[in-house]
């Protein structure tokens, strides 16, 4: 059994349009068995926007809460912000 890992990446100001987008992605993902690993990438000074960032991945957590929990809480690794996702288990 391997455990596939999908990535999607956001920028900081990532609009609604392109958020649902992405959405849509991950819970096909999440459907498929795949983790998913988001991240926030933030280039030159966007970093000033951390909490952009953080608030971004947590409103994608609560969006895939029906069908996902969260392996890791967003947390700063350099110029990335990245949160883990995973299926939850099948009754």
């Amino acid at each position: 059994m391997k455990v596939v890992i999908k990535e999607i990446r956001f920028g900081p100001n990532t609009d609604d349009h392109d958020f649902n987008f992405k959405l849509n992605h991950a819970e096909k993902f999440i459907e498929e068995g795949a983790k998913v690993k988001a991240y926030v990438f933030f280039k030159g000074r966007s970093i000033l926007f951390k909490d952009k960032g953080e608030i971004l991945l947590l409103k994608l957590a609560q969006a895939l809460e029906e069908v996902a929990t969260v392996e890791s809480m967003p947390k700063l690794e350099g110029k990335r912000m990245i949160m883990m996702i995973a299926p939850k288990k099948k009754k």
